[in-house]
């Protein structure tokens, strides 16, 4: 199997994070998290567009009509993409300045998961989901850093990690209301090097993670095992999803410095957004906040 890889980004992002493929605009929206911008790319004519957050954002995911969802530092945004207003979904209180929003993805119900982390990895983070009406439910506790949120393609179990544990847990999760029903470790990431970092799932229940700290994507198979392990197209790959017209492409994105000292990339093409073609699956649709997915939905793929 070839891959081909390709840079997508005219510019690099300090830290970039979270893509998400909009199939009806055929477009790839990702983060700046450190310049607290929301970027975009329309693959059809290659166009580049951003939008100034108030705060550092962590991720964002779809929303419904001209609008995007946004974990920013002190909770969770709507964002209006023609008039570039933000406005909140849902706060926690009190709020905590030594805390902020980081990894975030819509589950297959159209409901935000985000978990927020200590602003110095202290275990201080916790995991929220929140409904299109504000409605807040805390599936974990005591995370120093939140990342690889995604689920299985049924909505029945729920990926997360807290990356400094070096694990990736699976939750049994309900389809309804009802809060997730406990965990177990899945995948153990530490034999490979690295934490986990963003995180996605391909039509096949692969499970795709970022390790960061040896510059590779791997993909794992529901029962945990490894399948492959390739290398990312620079030395710190953040964040994957699957996009494109037949959402065959994996997208990354990168980081550059991430204004923590923990990550400061040595590759010339650190920070920049990437396509990986040839991989031999495909990825799933992704759910607008507030609506689930559509299954057959052609509009939600091409």
């Amino acid at each position: 199997m070839t891959l081909q890889m390709s840079r997508v980004s005219a510019q690099a992002d300090l830290l970039g994070e979270s893509p998400v493929w909009d199939g009806r605009r055929r477009r790839l929206y990702w983060v700046d998290g450190v310049s607290r911008l929301i970027r975009a790319h329309d693959r059809e004519t290659g166009a580049f567009h951003s939008w100034t957050c108030p705060s550092t954002v962590g991720s964002i995911a779809l929303g419904e009509g001209e609008t995007l969802v946004a974990g920013l530092v002190d909770g969770i945004y709507r964002l209006d993409l023609e008039t570039g207003a933000f406005s909140p979904v849902f706060r926690p209180d009190p709020a905590n300045p030594a805390v902020r929003f980081n990894d975030g993805k819509n589950d297959r119900q159209g409901r935000f998961l985000c978990g927020s982390m200590g602003i110095h990895a202290d275990p201080l983070g916790k995991l929220y989901r929140i409904d299109k009406d504000g409605r807040a439910d805390v599936f974990a506790t005591g995370i120093r850093i939140s990342n690889a949120l995604c689920f299985s393609p049924d909505g029945n179990t729920m990926y997360f990690a807290d990356s400094l544990e070096r694990k990736i847990r699976a939750y049994d999760y309900s389809t309804d209301d009802a809060p997730a029903r406990g965990y177990r470790v899945l995948i153990d990431t530490e034999p490979h090097g690295s934490g986990p970092d963003g995180a996605t799932v391909d039509a096949e229940g692969g499970i795709w993670a970022c390790l960061i700290q040896i510059g590779k994507i791997a993909r794992f198979l529901p029962d945990g095992t490894v399948d492959r392990m390739i290398d990312a197209p620079t030395d710190m790959p953040s964040c994957i999803a699957f996009g494109g017209p037949d959402l065959a492409t994996l997208f990354v994105t990168s980081i550059k410095d991430s204004g923590s000292g923990r990550a400061i990339s040595k590759h010339p093409d650190g920070g920049m957004l990437f396509a990986i073609d040839g991989l031999g699956v495909r990825g799933l649709p992704e759910a607008r906040f507030g609506q689930p997915v559509l299954k057959h939905d052609k509009t939600e793929v091409a």
